[in-house]
């Protein structure tokens, strides 16, 4: 049967007159899509020009399947729009000046929250509460460094936390302090960041519905249709479901409970519950709980990632969130239940655990299609590259960490040395092993920009072109490896790929347009692309 002869002129729309990328080396001229879903392509699309309800002339634009974002924290980030404005500030005097000028017009906030501030303006990533008692010492300001590991607090936070001289070490997490044991206003990880954020008043509901509605806004803007929610405490799935019932969730999500290292079994039946009000709905085109998170280390700039060797210089081998005995009992129940099990790990003995936690569960469970994820892949011991193939784990990589930034320069490098320096990021390495691949954000972490993503991916340089020949260029992939990642990669790790993620018949038309063809232009040119205009299943979310 011909498609174009049997698709419904009525109610399709006909994009032609640029280059839609198909897959791997395919492109075609023209698509139309027909009730949400694409109905023709090539000459089939191009027939149905004169008799389609709407044509859109990509005048040499680029078209493609939209983007599917493997790791992030929404909420979070649409947070970060409701306080202040510190993410582009580049030094710690901009940082002050930005939450007096929040503090001076919103005098009714009582708790000064932000985020997200780069950890590399102070040395060794330390901050001092007396820098933020310039700005405001009459409130309470805290404010998140944009790995999400580490609070920065004035003066007033501490007061109100009971946080002294006199305050133990939490087991899992570190409170900087000065040389005579006063804290210095600097927190890092869970414990220690929990110390403060079990004090600050909870936001209110209304600002968390806001928070995803405007993070549904950027992401779309930035031509992303799915997104992973790696991080969701009890009851944090409301926020989703309340924007879905108003019909003010456009992108699809997929949350992940946070599993606790210390209150996992207590919080297993919740973890079923709240999947069990999702499902409940029956939109699971929409908004699902496939997925538990697990937090396995920390971040290599706090030296709180586990890593096999110590730190440079010091006999540090970091803070691992699990025993051992402990994640691998984790891991085994919640895949038993049926959840998709995700891993942030980040550090090689981190990641090494996490990769033995999902072989134990291989063994001790039936088989099921659990798809489980190891989330950052930073540094792997090149003899655990094998092992996600082996195992069928997917690697999701932040690949816009795969630069010689300043946090890689100031921070990174100098704890890790010159030999493990490169060995960071091997994603040419695990693709080639044959694993699969997909991308993430980690939004607001880093950029929720998957041109940039998937551009550093095949440079791995900065937007300057530096360094000339790549950082660790062994690791680079190829433009067409990066484009299938970022969309069909990610898609099979959200379970989607049976009806989103390519340019095929029947598929959902979930597309975006980027103003410049980036298979023609050179790599730095390309990294500069922009959505115009995102889809969700034929609906434009996205554009004039």
């Amino acid at each position: 049967m011909n498609t174009a002869s049997s698709a419904s002129a009525r109610g399709t729309t006909v994009f032609h007159g640029g280059t839609t990328w198909l897959g791997p080396n395919q492109t075609s001229d023209a698509v139309a899509v027909t009730d949400g879903k694409i109905s023709a392509i090539g000459e089939d699309a191009l027939a149905l020009l004169t008799t389609a309800e709407l044509t859109v002339d990509l005048s040499g634009k680029f078209l493609m399947p939209a983007f599917s974002d493997g790791h992030c924290h929404p909420i979070f980030a649409g947070l970060e729009y409701q306080g202040p404005d510190i993410v582009d500030c580049t030094s710690v005097a901009e940082v002050a000046a930005a939450v007096r000028a929040f503090a001076d017009v919103h005098p009714e906030v009582e708790w000064i929250r932000g985020g997200s501030y780069d950890p590399s303006l102070a040395p060794d990533g330390n901050f001092d509460a007396a820098w933020l008692d310039e700005a405001v010492a009459d409130r309470p300001v805290v404010l998140r460094a944009y790995d999400y590991h580490t609070l920065w607090c004035n003066s007033e936070a501490l007061r109100r936390a009971h946080i002294t001289a006199e305050t133990p070490e939490p087991r899992l997490g570190r409170i900087e302090r000065r040389a005579d044991g006063t804290p210095l206003g600097t927190l890092r990880e869970w414990h220690a960041c929990d110390l403060m954020l079990e004090v600050a008043p909870p936001s209110d509901p209304e600002a968390l519905v806001t928070a995803v509605v405007k993070a549904c806004e950027v992401a779309n803007s930035n031509g992303i249709t799915w997104m992973q929610d790696a991080w969701v405490e009890v009851d944090g799935h409301i926020p989703f479901v309340t924007a879905l019932e108003r019909n003010e969730l456009t992108v699809r999500t997929n949350l992940a409970f946070r599993a606790d290292p210390d209150f996992w079994q207590q919080r297993s039946d919740d973890f079923v519950r709240m999947r069990t009000e999702i499902e409940s709905l029956n939109r699971a085109d929409m908004l699902t709980a496939k997925t538990v998170k697990l937090f396995v280390d920390g971040v290599i700039e706090g030296s709180t990632a586990e890593v096999i060797e110590p730190y440079e210089g010091t006999h540090d081998h970091g803070l691992p969130n699990w025993s051992r005995e402990n994640l691998l009992k984790a891991v085994a129940h919640f895949d038993a239940l049926g959840f998709q099990i995700h891993l942030h790990a980040i550090g090689d003995m981190a990641i090494r655990h996490a990769l033995d936690a999902i072989e134990n569960a291989q063994h001790v469970n039936p088989a099921w299609d659990r798809r489980s994820t190891i989330t950052h892949v930073q540094l792997v011991h090149p003899d655990d590259i094998a092992r996600f193939a082996e195992l069928g784990v997917i690697a999701n990589f932040q690949a816009h960490w795969a630069q010689e930034d300043p946090l890689m320069i100031d921070l990174t490098a100098p704890k890790l040395g010159p030999a493990r320096t490169r060995l960071q990021y091997p994603i040419g390495n695990i693709l080639r092993s044959g694993a699969q691949l997909s991308f993430g954000s980690d939004w607001p972490v880093s950029p929720n920009n998957f041109v940039e993503t998937m551009l550093v991916a095949v440079t791995r340089q900065t937007k300057d072109g530096l360094p000339a020949e790549g950082w660790v260029p062994e690791q680079r992939i190829d433009l067409q490896q990066s484009l299938e990642i970022a969309t069909s990669g990610s898609s099979y790790q959200a379970f989607t790929e049976s009806y989103r993620g390519k340019i095929e018949i029947g598929m959902d038309a979930d597309l975006v347009i980027l103003d410049r063809d980036i298979e023609t232009v050179e790599p730095l040119v390309a990294r500069e692309a922009k959505a115009v205009a995102t889809y969700l299943a034929g609906k434009k979310v996205f554009g004039d």
